[in-house]
């Protein structure tokens, strides 16, 4: 038996990539998917209101061909999302079950927590609203995505320990990365005694094409398997998990991830090193050594986004995929309401106080041409 009382295999679908056709979901080759998918004895799929055309494409594909308990569907609630009242923001659950023909939600999530999004759903008070609708029957279980500091997640946990889970980005890249502290997060989540769903394992893809070194170790230690499966099996093996999302995109994904996941067993020991192979690999490979402590932003005039850009330059410097890391960009710059690194005057006062004595404004103009070009 799974947690929160639901048999669930570690392996969910996530509804955010789906396969395209002519710029649209194909509802067809998801319908192959899905079927494969519940052939194979896993149930658990993800989307989320924001996601579009998601929870329109999984009616089609799930909800109108099979009967209701024999899957669980998840979404969640982006009450950030141009919101400017509690009534628009738990409108949000009204339209998914409207899109999605569910009835109900297994699981339902305030999503992507952390920073000043978290602000918005204390406003609103959707904390005491998604525990009325768990009582009305209209979810199951309520959690919710983040994606921000260990100190941020310890603080939401220790406010709200009504929330049953929480979705947390975990990788074995990411398990150390100063920036993201997946290791961290998931400790505070298993210090409160909550599973994890995990989001994110092979790092929106770029796992499933490492860097050249990493893909060696793997090869050398199991010619026979994919890169992705190592990354989601790393995540399958923690302790306290749910599930484990894999955002699928085609039915060969589908078809590898099953065929590591469908009878799952916990890493050998040699499997283990070979992780660790691949995570000093990861670290061996110079970086901007930026820890997102963020002092360069307090002191900064032009309020230019110096943390998330390393974070991107990062990106690109170990997976060379350029739109990733222009995505990456977009969301931690942009997104945040700061300025690109092209608007960096060059006055020197993040030096100042840099405790990793970065050369920011180097660096700022090396990541500005790698990512702009």
């Amino acid at each position: 038996m799974g947690y929160l009382g639901e048999d669930i295999k570690k392996l969910g679908f996530g509804l955010m990539r789906l396969p395209q056709k002519d710029g649209k979901i194909d509802v067809e080759q998801t319908k192959v998917m899905v079927d494969k998918f519940l052939e194979a004895g896993f149930t658990y799929f993800d989307t989320a209101w924001a996601y579009a055309g998601s929870e329109e494409a999984i009616r089609e594909a799930l909800v109108e061909r099979y009967p209701r308990d024999k899957f669980q569907l998840a979404t969640k609630n982006a009450a950030w999302i141009n919101c400017k009242s509690k009534e628009e923001a738990i409108a949000q659950l009204e339209t998914s079950l409207q899109k999605t023909g569910a009835g109900y939600f297994d699981f339902y999530l305030l999503h992507n927590l952390g920073e000043g999004r978290t602000k918005v759903f204390d406003e609103f008070d959707m904390w005491s609203w998604i525990l009325e609708m768990k009582a009305q029957g209209k979810i199951k279980h309520a959690g919710f995505s983040f994606h921000s500091t260990p100190e941020e997640l310890d603080e939401l946990l220790t406010k709200h320990p009504e929330m049953e889970f929480v979705q947390l980005q975990i990788n074995y890249a990411d398990w150390e990365n100063p920036a993201i502290k997946s290791k961290e997060c998931y400790e505070v989540a298993r210090k409160h005694g909550k599973p994890v769903i995990i989001m994110e394992p092979v790092k929106g893809g770029m796992l499933s094409n490492p860097p050249e070194r990493v893909k060696e170790a793997f090869q050398k230690a199991n010619p026979e398997v994919s890169a992705a499966s190592w990354a989601i099996k790393f995540a399958a093996n923690l302790d306290g998990i749910i599930t484990v999302l894999s955002g699928m995109s085609n039915i060969e994904q589908m078809e590898d991830n099953i065929s590591f996941m469908k009878d799952f067993v916990k890493l050998s020991e040699e499997e283990k090193n070979t992780i660790k192979e691949a995570q000093e690999i990861l670290k061996s490979i110079p970086l901007i050594p930026c820890t997102t402590c963020n002092y360069c932003a307090k002191v900064c005039p032009m309020k230019i986004g110096i943390s998330g850009t390393f974070t991107a330059m990062n990106m690109l410097t170990l997976y060379k995929d350029k739109p990733a890391a222009k995505h990456q960009e977009e969301w931690l710059v942009n997104g945040h309401g700061l300025k690109k690194a092209t608007e960096c005057i060059k006055c020197g006062r993040c030096e100042g106080v840099c405790p990793q004595h970065i050369k920011i404004r180097e660096e700022l103009e090396k990541a500005s041409k790698a990512l702009e070009l």
